[in-house]
């Protein structure tokens, strides 16, 4: 049996919902109205047709009065057909104005939604890789998905639900004011109690909104890390222990805040009934003691009775709505959040395009730290690589080898000092024309899903079927891609999960040369294939990197000595370079990973 304790999901995950416990910020719901602009025309028309409709439907009781009063007390069957008929009409009329109303504001909303998630998708694919390093899958996902929708069914249903409301409680108003002034101050006599209801539920259910938005986040960030990792977990027999982990905190988290938030809406809309009843109440006794004494008609009591139920109608789905725009423009802000986010690495404004180049690769004094952290990853790197020259970046993990390369990638920029290559300084070119003519095959490929062909393709999209089947054959992964079921176009499904990891390298590694990069950047690409599938590439890369300047990161002897210089980091600086055998006659730092490391 559990024992009762207080659950509270992870800092980042409460932090960042903290920020967005606030009030409507009227400069974020501009932001949205920025979006709905190019469908104003659509907006004014549906506008229009909602106009008409709650005009149509403040019109009903009035006609029932007119009917009772005029029609029935007054045995005038011709005027109480007529009203009748009225009424139908202007119920056909209300019938046709929320359809159509309803119809363009889906359309709207849907166009909209379109645009936003266009622009989000587009931001997210230019984002620095720092910001992924920090912000977990499943938070993207709830932001570009979960306050997406929220988004769209605000837009679709309640923006003008929410005017539709007010102008009926308005016409209403004035309805009942113009029809009796002492019945309709009695019903409003319950507004003050309704105003304060209305406060007390504001705060109770902001900070309740909050901690449900915070649990379904944590909700989402544990669900993404355990099917990424789905291998992991079985591989570790941790299935029990996560499903427990998942039952007990972070569901049963999101199971309690759902509750509370529940808990709270229950106790709302039943007290504007119960407040509606005492206005129905008080005007029955009131009235029906001034239709016996002849001061107002029967009519007019029963077409206030029924203004009753329409004007706490309003205010009820007012108070829903205003749960939705809570909740909705919190969502914005968090979209908006996401979308401010700025990108870390990005092109200068008078940035050129980079020619083709040669290869020549500088590291000119160049140091690196992150933004939140100012511990040194690279201090003062000066290296200058010949083009076409294959240079192994070797040393102890963490040393700061695959950062030097992800600077040369632009995926970040130098803190201090500059990389040039063929001249250019990085900074001064476009990142588009820079990446365009490197490759990058990485210790963990990444296979999208779709056919063999497709992958391969994905660097350069112009390739024939004859370009693939050849960078194929060249990497040697020809003969294992034509005995799948359906060769090239076999479908690898989403992370290549049909492939094995061996499998997988080949196709990054035909990916990559398809592209006919002049800068190739190999970190670690052999370290998860087996000897075999190693040998393959081996024979692959000594004809593929000539002519190729290429930064390779490896810890198998096999790979490093074939490179034309050697170069050692250690925490972060460079401590020797030089070829295998000169560096082995120096007796030090590489002489001692050969030894522990290397040898195979």
């Amino acid at each position: 049996m559990l024992v009762a304790q207080k659950i509270t999901p992870p800092d980042y995950v409460t932090q960042s919902e903290e920020q967005y416990d606030k009030s409507v910020n009227p400069k974020t719901a501009k932001r949205l109205v920025a979006y709905a602009r190019p469908y104003m025309g659509r907006l004014i028309l549906s506008t229009g047709l909602m106009l008409i409709a709650s005009a149509a439907s403040v019109a009903g009781p009035y006609f029932v009065k007119i009917a009772i009063d005029s029609g029935i007390n007054a045995s005038n069957t011709i005027l109480l057909r007529s009203t009748i008929l009225a009424y139908l009409a202007i119920s056909v009329i209300q019938w046709v104005g929320t359809y159509y109303r309803v119809n363009i504001m889906a359309w709207v909303g849907q166009s909209i939604i379109f645009d936003l998630r266009k622009k989000l998708f587009a931001h997210l694919q230019e984002l620095s890789l720092g910001f992924y390093s920090r912000y977990s899958v499943g938070r993207v996902i709830t932001r570009a998905i979960n306050d997406v929708e929220t988004l769209r069914d605000f837009l679709t249903w309640a923006v003008l639900a929410i005017a539709r409301d007010v102008f009926t409680l308005a016409l209403i108003i004035f309805v009942m004011l113009d029809m009796d002034l002492h019945l309709a101050l009695l019903t409003f006599s319950v507004l003050p109690i309704m105003v304060l209801i209305t406060i007390l539920f504001r705060r109770a259910s902001r900070s309740a909104y909050r901690k449900a938005r915070a649990a379904i986040s944590w909700v989402n960030s544990v669900l993404a890390e355990n099917v990424n990792g789905v291998r992991v977990v079985q591989a570790f027999s941790r299935q029990q222990q996560n499903y427990e982990h998942f039952r007990d905190y972070v569901n049963r988290y999101h199971l309690e805040r759902a509750i509370v938030t529940a808990r709270i809406s229950s106790v709302f809309s039943p007290s504007v009934d119960l407040l509606g009843a005492i206005a129905t109440g008080l005007v029955v006794w009131f009235g029906g003691t001034a239709v016996l004494g002849q001061t107002i008609t029967a009519g007019v009591l029963v077409a206030f009775i029924l203004y009753i139920d329409r004007f706490f109608e309003p205010i009820r789905d007012l108070s829903r709505r205003y749960d939705a725009l809570q909740s909705t423009m919190i969502g914005w802000e968090r979209i908006m959040g996401l979308m401010d986010t700025p990108v870390e690495v990005q092109d200068a404004p008078q940035a050129k395009e980079l020619p083709v180049i040669h290869g020549a690769v500088t590291f000119n004094h160049v140091s690196f730290h992150y933004s939140d952290d100012p511990a040194p990853i690279l201090t003062d790197i000066d290296l200058h690589i010949h083009p076409g020259e294959t240079v192994a970046l070797v040393g102890e993990t963490g040393a700061g080898k695959t950062t030097l390369v992800k600077l040369l990638s632009r995926f970040h920029d130098p803190t201090e000092g500059h990389i040039l290559v063929d001249g250019y300084d990085l900074q001064s070119v476009t990142q588009l024309s820079l990446r365009k003519q490197m490759g990058v095959v990485l210790q963990d490929p990444f296979l999208f899903n779709g056919s063999v062909a497709e992958n391969i393709r994905f660097g350069r999209l112009s390739a024939t079927n004859i370009d693939i089947e050849s960078v194929a054959k060249a990497v040697g992964a020809h003969e294992f891609i034509i005995s799948l079921r359906n060769g090239y176009g076999t479908s690898v499904e989403e992370g290549g999960v049909m492939l094995s990891v061996g499998q997988r390298q080949l196709l990054s590694f035909a990916r990559a040369l398809l592209a006919d990069p002049q800068i190739l950047i190999l970190d670690e690409a052999t370290s998860s294939v087996d000897t075999q599938t190693e040998q393959i590439i081996q024979k692959a890369l000594i004809r593929l990197l000539k002519g190729r300047t290429s930064f390779v990161i490896a810890h198998r002897l096999s790979t490093i000595t074939n490179a034309d210089r050697i170069v050692v980091i250690h925490d972060g600086k460079i401590v020797e370079q030089g070829t295998h055998a000169q560096l082995l006659i120096k007796h030090a730092m590489y002489y001692d990973l050969y030894r522990t490391g290397f040898q195979e």
